[in-house]
């Protein structure tokens, strides 16, 4: 099965450029030129007969909010699933265990009282105070549950759900507290951030999400194998010559990047790396050498469907996206549950 690995990665990436052309077309506005090819020629080689509303609506609308949807996806995908196999539990996602509640908590926080820090900082620290903020929410969390769930190399599963439980519910308080103080301005960029939507997207963000979702990558995409290893016990991963402890930090930092950043962006955005490597693990067993990489597409397919649904099921008004993927997550998450309730 893993010499397939290519050809399901190669039949992947062709549904996902299928998806993403279908969904450039999906939507209130109605393109001039029906043909794709002559649409993005004309757009691409700035051919006066495209007009400028085809032009705007494809280059500065669908085909960045593609992008992004594309990009946290996978990000979210793969984070999932190297905690899944970090902590060698289905449950361990980063909106389950706290992870996104926190990085949502401090987007909240510097949206609300970051304007009075703002005019200190240097400028290009002003432009990401965000992203930077979500980052480190999501790395304290992270490192928070991690601390509390686990002792001796052993994670316990119900103290790193309830860990969960109790950070969202803190940062949920918290977040309260933000609403009621906050200013009408203030009040939409939170609820912005509270339901999860790709509508602020922009060329730079999409840039600084590639950017960070590569070097993550490049560190993390090729683990599987010794995700595999992991899943055998920490000593006996030693023993094979697996570095644990130097891939678990890197999996900590890293997933914390990811997520701070894609909800800097989108906002929240749950259950994508619950559903994807559940899916994943029902084909092709726990082999995280195939799962990971696969995570990767899924991801992207899955959130590309739901945006792509979320802008046209109630158009012309806007479904948030998470929503749409905490109605698509819930129902697995319970399945979950009841299948693994007697290991916990």
């Amino acid at each position: 099965m893993q010499n397939k690995l290519p050809l399901y990665l190669l039949l992947s990436i062709l549904l996902l450029i299928v998806l993403a052309a279908v969904s450039l077309y999906m939507g209130v506005y109605t393109f001039e030129k029906e043909s794709f090819t002559a649409l993005l020629k004309g757009v691409i080689s700035n051919d006066n007969n495209i007009s400028d509303s085809d032009r705007f609506v494809m280059m500065d609308l669908r085909l960045p909010r593609i992008s992004m949807a594309i990009l946290i996806g996978s990000a979210l995908a793969v984070s999932g699933t190297c905690l899944q196999g970090m902590f060698k539990n289905p449950l361990a996602t980063p909106d389950l265990i706290g992870i996104t509640s926190g990085a949502s908590l401090f987007a909240a926080i510097t949206i609300v009282l970051g304007s009075a820090i703002k005019p200190y900082l240097p400028e290009v620290v002003q432009f990401s105070l965000l992203s930077i903020m979500a980052f480190v929410g999501a790395l304290l969390t992270m490192i928070l549950v991690y601390r509390i769930s686990t002792s001796n190399g052993k994670t316990n599963v119900i103290v790193m759900l309830l860990s969960g439980v109790a950070i969202t519910a803190l940062g949920f308080a918290i977040t309260g507290f933000l609403i009621y103080i906050s200013k009408e301005e203030q009040l939409r960029d939170l609820t912005f951030w509270n339901l999860g939507s790709l509508a602020g997207v922009t060329w730079t963000k999409n840039a600084i999400l590639l950017v960070i979702i590569a070097i993550s990558y490049l560190f993390l995409i090729n683990k599987g194998k010794a995700l595999n290893a992991m899943m055998l016990g920490e000593r006996d991963a030693q023993h094979l010559g697996i570095p644990v402890e130097r891939i678990k930090k890197q999996i900590v930092l890293l997933t914390a990047l990811m997520v701070g950043t894609s909800v800097a962006f989108a906002g929240t955005i749950g259950f994508v790396g619950l559903i994807v490597p559940y899916i994943l693990r029902l084909i092709f067993k726990s082999n995280y050498h195939i799962i990971l990489p696969m995570s990767a597409v899924l991801g992207s397919v899955l959130l590309l469907t739901a945006d792509t649904i979320s802008r046209t099921i109630a158009a012309p008004s806007e479904v948030p996206i998470g929503i749409l993927t905490a109605f698509m997550g819930a129902p697995i998450f319970i399945v979950i549950l009841i299948r693994n309730r007697k290991s916990m």
